[in-house]
């Protein structure tokens, strides 16, 4: 019978919704300037809104947003929505201003695709990241925004996503599902205590965005709903997500800096992100990825203190040829997985592009991976490390991880990849030992 390492001592916690014990809690609160009271507060009733799940809210959120955006330089606003069932398309936010959603308070996202319209693509993806072409807008939407607060006493944004999911199932989707909410050229954002669930794509999504703070979420979609991430910073800085719990169809955060030549081109990297205290399942992807669009950059990523469960893979780096870019200092610390079938995954080769213009020659350069205190229990294959021929992946150092619950036979796969690894059952491969120590490894 395998025992437990003797590192693991009280560091983890016994139950599904606990984190660490021997620590006060740590807090990215200092990432969010604190905003003045608002002046002026009003509700959406104001505006004509009707709360009872049948009637469009789409214009009485308009006219109040509006109307709200001629206090931005005089106190700033905020928008109650009471209980009730709020039915609307999609509507964009303003600067210094709260959208505050009170207890039993459900924003339902319409029914109507034309109710979502059709934007322009992101620079840094070329096209819609499913279909050529635009995508649709967000349900919530800001762009060129600061100091925006999007909070309340749980009340709950139901994207009503069932529709757009078989649209993709049944391959009849003309242009890439919108997100649920998406913050873009923005700084200074809250978003906290409150319940998103069954967006139609990626579920939150900070893009070309700093100071960006996400905490105290609560996160769900049907474990089968395609690509419902929970939380995808992209291509922003200064970001923190804390005290979230997600079930999802996907990972449940991903970080992202573009994808193939239309992120090498404009060059916008993804740095200074804490994900921490973020516990949940999703049955097909990871708990936290870092990719595949990573074609901006990615450095500087801090995981700490992950519990997930029932999942394809804890912590996952997703890269690929024609991606360039490079990923570099990353730290994973104290993760908690049970029944993850890969705990610690390198993969490529999904061969996943925007359009007939990537470069095979452009790979991704990784550098300085700093995984320790890892715990996985009921596993079913040990890490696999998968690089890329001809790129460089390097400095991938692991300190106290333990995989429990394998077979005899399983063995770590390890392809292209260097580094060091010290006190890992079972043992490593033996790439994981070309740094001759694991002080040698952690030198940046």
């Amino acid at each position: 019978m395998s025992r437990l390492p003797t590192w693991v001592g009280s560091i983890w916690p016994t139950g599904v919704s606990e984190t660490r014990l021997d620590a006060p809690a740590r807090s990215c609160a200092g990432f969010f300037e604190d905003v003045p009271k608002r002046k002026v507060v009003m509700s959406i009733e104001a505006f004509g809104g009707v709360g009872d799940g049948t009637t469009s809210n789409t214009e009485a959120f308009r006219r109040a947003i509006l109307h709200m955006q001629a206090f931005g330089n005089t106190g700033g606003s905020q928008l109650n929505v009471p209980k009730g069932r709020w039915l609307t398309g999609s509507f964009n936010l303003t600067s210094n201003f709260t959208l505050f959603l009170e207890h039993g308070a459900v924003i339902l996202g319409s029914q109507d695709p034309k109710q979502w319209p059709v934007i322009e693509p992101l620079p840094s993806y070329g096209r819609g990241r499913e279909r050529l072409g635009g995508r649709h807008i967000s349900l919530v939407h800001g762009d060129g925004l600061t100091n925006v607060v999007i909070t309340g006493h749980n009340g709950t944004v139901d994207g009503q996503g069932k529709m757009w999911w078989e649209l993709w199932w049944n391959r009849t989707l003309e242009h890439t599902r919108g997100h649920l909410l998406e913050i873009k050229n923005s700084r200074n954002i809250l978003i906290s205590n409150l319940t998103f669930r069954n967006s139609p794509f990626w579920t939150i999504h900070p893009v070309y965005c700093s100071n960006v703070v996400i905490k105290d979420m609560t996160i769900l979609a049907p474990l089968n709903a395609p690509n419902t991430d929970g939380i995808d910073p992209d291509s922003s800085t200064n970001v923190c997500i804390e005290d979230c719990y997600i079930e999802s169809g996907d990972d449940l955060v991903a970080v992202k800096s573009g994808w193939d030549h239309y992120g090498i081109k404009m060059a916008r990297p993804s740095s200074n992100i804490i994900i921490r205290r973020v516990n949940g399942t999703t049955p097909t992807c990871s708990g936290v990825g870092i990719g595949s669009e990573m074609s901006g950059g990615i450095s500087n990523i801090t995981i700490e203190d992950l519990h997930v469960w029932d999942s394809a893979a804890g912590v996952r780096i997703k890269s690929d040829k024609g991606r360039g870019g490079y990923i570099a200092n990353v730290s994973i610390s104290n993760l908690m997985m049970e029944r993850v079938k890969i705990p610690i995954r390198f993969s490529r080769g999904a061969n996943d592009h925007p359009d007939k213009g990537w470069d095979p020659k452009a790979v991704p350069h990784v550098k300085g991976i700093f995984i320790s205190n890892v715990l996985s229990l009921n596993s079913t294959k040990a890490p696999e490390l998968k690089g890329i021929e001809g790129a460089s992946f390097e400095r991938i150092c692991f300190k106290n991880v333990t995989v429990l619950g394998l077979a005899p036979s399983a063995v770590w796969r390890c392809e292209f990849v260097s580094g060091f690894a010290d006190g890992v059952f079972p043992v490593p491969c033996p790439q994981m030992e070309d740094m001759g120590s694991f002080d040698s490894c952690m030198q940046r």
